[in-house]
């Protein structure tokens, strides 16, 4: 254990962190490095939809949880946000009594990286409850060793990841994207999408993962048709593979209610519609849920800040 550092005064009661989830509107995947991970392309763009979690001093470190399917959240130390609390106590000799709470927007194994938001909030408020005073690449380093989502968690906005995601290079966005998330009856696990994208390109040359310039032009030029066009999610064909209803639900909101583009959230089940404004937003999502195809509509616009306290 490290010794203790402190560069800010804890905080004596209580630390709230507001944390966005992600769509991932370019996700290009490589093929499987000898340590089992993918080199990836993966577009980020943090969407407002939020967990908050809030970080009180207690006797030991406990985790709760509220909201949509918090039955589903482990409260045990496998949660992410246990987890960075635990990595940041480590790092700099603090006994790692604190009660977390999270109260969950985030559709739970969805797609839309819940729980790496999770831990990127955990991070920043124990690290104000204990005055760690950490810097940006210190928390950045800790997140990157939690998982390949959970950097951008902490940084929201637009940016690309690259290594198997934790690498961010920011990118600019030149104006606001309007969002249709369909969210499915229960989850599917990240390894098992991987494992089955695996499968699925056994037998072919997977290209090295690139951002498309023409996406990137998109994003900064603020252009919703051109990034529709643009759109694109390399695991979308395995999520379909074990979950072929998701096709379903990408044809509900597109052929028939007029989405600008849809697509797999990430490793799914989660599917994202790119909507031109917040009018076409609402009809979307009520076309949707029309059509029974999906438990939730849920309607945001991005890009949207990283972790921050409130």
């Amino acid at each position: 254990m490290s010794r203790a550092r402190t560069g800010g005064a804890p905080v004596s009661k209580a630390v709230t962190v507001r944390v966005p989830a992600k769509v991932n509107v370019r996700l290009a995947v490589g093929a499987a490095r000898p340590d089992g991970f993918h080199d990836l392309a993966n577009v980020f763009l943090a969407v407002g939809l939020y967990d908050e979690v809030t970080a009180v001093p207690a006797d030991e470190l406990r985790i709760t949880c509220s909201g949509p399917d918090a039955a589903q959240v482990p409260l045990d130390t496998t949660n992410l946000a246990a987890r960075a609390a635990l990595a940041l106590a480590e790092r700099y000799g603090v006994e790692p009594a604190v009660h977390l709470h999270i109260a969950k927007d985030i559709p739970v194994a969805g797609g839309m990286a819940g729980g790496s938001a999770d831990g990127a909030a955990a991070l920043v408020a124990c690290d104000a409850l204990w005055g760690t005073g950490a810097s940006r690449d210190e928390l950045l380093a800790i997140c990157a060793e939690l998982g390949s989502d959970v950097p951008f968690s902490l940084v929201g906005g637009a940016a690309l990841g690259t290594g198997r995601g934790e690498k961010l290079a920011p990118i600019e966005v030149g104006g606001t994207f309007h969002w249709v998330f369909a969210v499915a009856d229960g989850g599917l696990s990240t390894p098992a999408v991987y494992g089955e994208f695996d499968r699925l390109t056994a037998d072919t040359a997977v290209p090295e993962p690139t951002a498309p310039p023409a996406l990137l032009a998109a994003l900064r030029s603020g252009d919703s048709g051109a990034l529709a066009r643009a759109l694109g999610n390399d695991l979308q064909p395995a999520a379909l593979s074990l979950r072929p209803s998701l096709a379903d639900t990408l044809a509900a909101g597109t052929a028939a209610a007029g989405a600008l583009a849809a697509l797999v959230s990430g490793s799914g089940p989660t599917t994202a519609f790119l909507v031109e404004d917040e009018s076409a937003a609402r009809k979307v999502a009520d076309a949707l849920m029309a059509s029974g195809t999906c438990r939730e509509a849920r309607t945001a616009v991005s890009p949207a800040p990283g972790a921050k306290a409130i």
